[in-house]
């Protein structure tokens, strides 16, 4: 699918103010809410966005560490790993990374000792051969995207 001008700053106005109703966005862009209505669908309905910028505060849930673990994989296992790391609700996402490992897992728990059972959860994964983890401290700058949604709205504008 293919992203315009006015779908960025659709998006941008959705992370920016994820309760926005579809009246008031249309009105802060200048176009009709039908406009912005099919637009908002489009977007939801091909994947663009998901929750609409909605996130969910693990450490209020109790679920105060967050870790990165970087595994190694036996060659031609990585989707066995993957479909069998889904099926952990304490990891979060699964990317597929290049360099020192395979896969990178992001997993959450309360406290350490859940924390190890869910890494030994992770390592018990058919084809997981090695993992390395990294627990986050703190969020420097947490994740975000209207920065880049205001880059790409002022250089598509030019």
């Amino acid at each position: 699918m293919r992203v315009n001008l006015l779908d960025i700053q659709i998006l941008r106005r959705l992370v920016e103010q994820p309760r926005i109703g579809v009246t008031e966005l249309a009105a802060k862009l200048g176009i009709a809410r039908n406009t912005a209505h099919s637009r908002v669908e489009r977007l939801e309905r091909d994947g663009v966005i998901g929750h609409r910028g909605r996130e969910v505060d693990l450490g209020a849930l109790g679920f105060e560490l967050t870790a990165f673990v970087t595994l190694e994989v036996a060659q031609g296992r990585i989707a066995e790993a993957s479909a069998a790391l889904a099926t952990i609700p304490r990891v979060l996402e699964v990317l597929g990374i290049t360099g020192q490992g395979d896969l990178l897992v992001r997993a959450v728990a309360p406290n350490g000792k859940q924390l190890h059972e869910v890494i030994d959860s992770i390592l018990a994964c058919p084809g997981v051969r090695r993992s390395t983890t990294s627990i986050v401290l703190t969020h420097q700058v947490p994740f975000r995207i209207a920065p880049l949604l205001a880059d790409e709205e002022r250089r598509r504008s030019r």
